[in-house]
């Protein structure tokens, strides 16, 4: 018993240390980025994964861009959602209805949002780029589902 709990703790180390190696010499360049249309969004957002399977148990690194004037109705994730304003101006505020009363966040700002915590986002007259980090699997659900852009018919 002991040499199997040696064992499974040397395979957890080895596993977390080829992990590490996997993100080890990563550099993501702009102008080597190809964007997509987000088929979770409202339509005019676009985004690119840098880092990681949005599908798996992993670390996920997101960029979105979003054109001027728009809005992301509320919405959760099943995931603590980190993220930084890249470029641009982006609003972010919390709750089950859309009030842009919150102060506009400029480039380099970070803010957060906990896991299956109600929140929207908007932009101002400009396109915002903002990086978005989380451990995977991705998700959201719209608190209106009539706002989800999935169960749209085109």
């Amino acid at each position: 018993m002991k040499k199997l709990l040696i064992l499974v703790g040397l395979i957890a180390l080895a596993g977390s240390a080829l992990a590490q190696d996997a993100m080890m010499g990563i550099v993501v360049k702009p102008d080597a980025l190809t964007w997509k249309d987000s088929p979770t969004l409202p339509k005019g957002a676009q985004f690119t994964t840098i880092l990681g399977d949005p599908t798996k148990a992993e670390m996920v690194v997101q960029r979105v861009k979003f054109p001027p004037n728009y809005q992301i109705p509320p919405h959760t994730h099943p995931f603590v959602e980190v993220a930084t304003v890249i470029s641009g101006t982006f609003g972010t505020g919390e709750g089950e209805k859309l009030e842009k009363k919150s102060e506009m966040l400029k480039a380099g700002s970070l803010y957060t949002h906990p896991a299956k915590h109600p929140h929207y986002a908007w932009t101002g007259n400009e396109e915002a780029i903002v990086q978005i980090q989380y451990l995977g699997p991705a998700g959201i659900d719209y608190i209106n589902p009539a706002d989800d852009p999935r169960k749209k018919t085109q």
